[in-house]
């Protein structure tokens, strides 16, 4: 997919009004850990350089997580179509050690009910007021995986009303089916999202 089919070609200026979200990277979804998403820790140093690029211009940056409890409607046992993961106060549920958020950052929890999942970082969760709390018009959205979490985030972005940016190069898919995160990226652009990678980002605010 060519982001430029998505937007303009000028480069995209930050500026007051915008977030950076990270979505679930956790150490249960990198390789090792009980749901991991193929080359998933690829995407940490990516994630960082946005990281910076947000931190450095004092906009706010937020960050999901699976926080689970141990019997969660999405694990095997109970019937659901996961391995146990991301089970709170875990070491699988914690960020993964090189991702540099800062204290700064808002972490919000979800899937935290054992009857409800929630694979979006909207559901459940008080994160739409938080972003409207801040003045938040725009947000810029990386993490894992592709066709999970951050689908359903952006996808929720969306219907909550605000303008979302996919961070291509800050993705990654499990691809159960061969494709799977590809379309994924188009039917979220189809939906409204401008893909996006770090290099389309202006260096100075607007």
């Amino acid at each position: 997919m060519n982001s430029q089919t998505s937007r303009e070609t000028s480069p995209v200026r930050l500026a007051a009004g915008d977030a950076l979200v990270v979505v679930d990277l956790q150490n249960d979804f990198l390789p090792g850990g009980a749901l991991a998403v193929p080359a998933g820790d690829r995407v940490v140093p990516v994630l960082n350089r946005y990281l910076q690029l947000f931190a450095d211009r004092s906009l706010p940056i937020f960050a999901t997580r699976d926080w689970h409890p141990a019997n969660h409607c999405s694990f095997r046992e109970q019937g659901g179509p996961w391995p146990p993961h991301c089970v709170a106060n875990t070491p699988g549920a914690a960020f993964a050690p090189e991702l540099a958020l800062p204290a700064t950052a808002v972490v919000v929890s979800k899937g935290t009910d054992p009857q409800r999942e929630a694979y979006s970082g909207f559901q459940g969760t008080d994160l739409a007021q938080r972003l409207r709390g801040d003045g938040v018009r725009r947000l810029f959205v990386g993490g894992l995986a592709t066709e999970f979490c951050v689908l359903a985030t952006v996808n929720d972005a969306i219907r909550e009303g605000f303008s979302a940016f996919l961070l291509l190069d800050a993705i990654q898919g499990l691809d159960i089916q061969p494709g799977d995160a590809r379309r994924c990226e188009q039917e979220m652009v189809d939906r409204g999202a401008v893909a996006l990678r770090f290099e389309e980002i202006a260096r100075e605010t607007a």
